[in-house]
């Protein structure tokens, strides 16, 4: 759905939706105008659809991305991932990626995801929540003296306590050679590692390509399988209406991950918007 706004005396069509995705809140808050929109856009969709990153959240060695980052996700420093710098005309084949937060005032130098317990961010050894500690370096505790650094000892799905976790900045062509999802170029701001519906899943719930029957996680003793609810398949009598939604039924082979995942391919396969 299309809007019409007055900006600067000058009328811009907007699809609020796209716009908010594209431009997030580089706008500062000001409505950009039609040429400005599209000056923008001709500036970083390239950037996006050439270098876009990739950020996920795991144990280093273990091959399995335990949480992938998508633009809403909170940073340690309490700011969501599209508030960090994501935009990079060149990316450097050699020291790790710094994402730095944009928000003015805000002394964090790299996105750092942080585990959750709940809704809430986990708590650190020293008790205190993630908010109380700085958001710059080593996160040193503002509450008392004992901290040595936020280090939460919260277990992950995957069975590993957070703090052997470490947040993962990587390029297309470094994800394409472990043989991880990258999937399609799109010219959305700080879309992170997230590559389809599963992607929203933790990863000891998500069975990407690349986590083959080796993985740690995959074997008989854990038994993955078990962890799904599988809901039996229906069985329809289709009217000459429910023909044509066909592919809404869930196949009789298909698990609930399975079935939302083909869903949502099916729907982003379509003509992709101009």
């Amino acid at each position: 759905m299309e809007r019409m706004t007055s900006v600067g005396g000058e009328t811009a069509r907007y699809q609020p939706l796209l716009f908010s995705r594209i431009v997030g809140d580089e706008d500062g808050g000001t409505l950009f105008t039609q040429a400005q929109y599209e000056q923008y856009k001709k500036r970083v969709v390239p950037l996006r659809m050439n270098n876009r990153l990739y950020v996920s959240f795991g144990v280093p060695g273990e091959g399995l991305e335990c949480k992938l980052v998508g633009p809403e996700t909170q940073c340690f420093c309490s700011h969501r991932y599209k508030q960090h710098r994501t935009d990079f005309e060149v990316l450097s084949s050699g020291a790790p990626l710094a994402l730095p937060c944009q928000v003015k005032g805000c002394r964090c130098t790299a996105y750092q995801y942080v585990a959750l317990s709940g809704s809430q961010p986990a708590r650190c050894r020293c008790k205190h929540k993630a908010e109380d500690h700085s958001e710059a370096g080593r996160h040193f505790c503002n509450m008392c003296a004992s901290c040595s650094g936020f280090q939460s000892p919260y277990t992950c799905g995957c069975g590993q306590p957070s703090y052997a976790h470490h947040t993962l900045v990587e390029t297309r062509q470094q994800r394409l050679a472990e043989g991880k999802p990258v999937g399609r170029d799109v010219p959305y701001k700080a879309m992170g590692g997230l590559t389809g519906f599963s992607s929203l899943a933790d990863g000891y719930l998500r069975l990407d390509a690349h986590q083959g029957p080796g993985d740690r996680l995959l074997g008989p003793q854990h038994e993955l399988q078990n962890n799904r609810i599988k809901l039996p398949a229906r069985k329809s009598k289709f009217s000459l209406l429910e023909k044509q939604s066909a592919s809404e039924t869930r196949r009789e082979e298909e698990d609930d991950m399975s079935y939302f995942e083909r869903r949502y391919q099916e729907r982003v396969s379509s003509p992709p918007f101009s």
